[in-house]
C-alpha cells in the first residue's frame, strides 16, 4: 500500500503541484483508503520527501557516471533524456525539484533540505562529468567544473519553464546548442 501511495503522490505532485494535490487526491489515485495514508506517513510533507527521492531515482543520474561513454556524450544524452520526458508528457511536467523549489521551499524546511540535497547530488554528478571531460582534453582546462555544473542546472530549470510556457522544443534546442556548441565546445 505504501508503494501505491508513493507512486500516486509522485504523479499527483508532478502533474498538479504540492498544494493542489490533496492527501485524498493521492489516496484516491492510489486506490487506497485515506486513513491508510497515516499508517505509512506522518504528513504530506514527509511523503513529498519520499516522492523527491523516487523522482531522482527515475532521472537516470547514474548514467552521468558511465565510464563506457565519453563524458560530453553522457551529459548531452542526460539532458536529451530529460527533454524527451517533458515532451512525452506534453510539456505539462517540469522538474519536480524545480517545481517544489518554486512552490514550497519557503514554507517547509524538510522539503527545502530535500530539494537542496537533490540539486547538490545532481550538480556533483555533472561536475564529475565535466572534470572527466577536462582530464581527457574534451573541454578547456580553465572552465570551473563546479560553477559550470551549477550554471547548467540553473539554465536547465529556466529552460524547462520556457519550454512549458511555449509548449515548444525551441528552448531545449537553444539550451543544447548553447551548452554543447559554445560553452563546452573544445578550446
Amino acid at each position: 500500500m505504501r508503494e501505491e501511495i508513493v507512486t500516486a503522490a509522485l504523479d499527483q505532485f508532478h502533474r498538479r503541484g504540492y498544494h493542489a494535490a490533496a492527501v485524498k487526491d493521492i489516496t484516491d489515485a492510489a486506490g487506497v483508503p485515506k486513513g491508510s495514508f497515516y499508517n505509512h506517513f506522518d504528513s504530506k510533507e514527509d511523503l513529498a520527501v519520499v516522492a523527491l527521492e523516487r523522482y531522482g531515482a527515475g532521472r537516470r543520474l547514474e548514467d552521468l557516471a558511465d565510464p563506457g561513454t565519453p563524458p560530453l556524450d553522457r551529459l548531452r544524452a542526460h539532458f536529451e533524456f530529460l527533454r524527451d520526458d517533458v515532451v512525452r508528457h506534453g510539456y505539462r511536467r517540469g522538474c519536480l525539484y524545480g517545481n517544489f523549489g518554486a512552490e514550497i521551499v519557503d514554507h517547509m524546511d524538510t522539503v527545502r533540505d530535500a530539494v537542496r540535497g537533490s540539486f547538490e547530488t545532481w550538480a556533483a554528478l555533472i561536475e564529475a562529468t565535466l572534470s572527466e571531460a577536462q582530464r581527457t582534453g574534451t573541454i578547456r582546462a580553465g572552465l570551473d567544473p563546479a560553477m559550470t555544473a551549477g550554471f547548467l542546472l540553473n539554465a536547465w530549470e529556466g529552460t524547462l519553464i520556457r519550454a512549458r510556457t511555449d509548449r515548444s522544443p525551441a528552448a531545449f534546442e537553444a539550451f543544447l546548442t548553447t551548452v554543447f556548441d559554445t560553452l563546452l565546445a573544445p578550446a
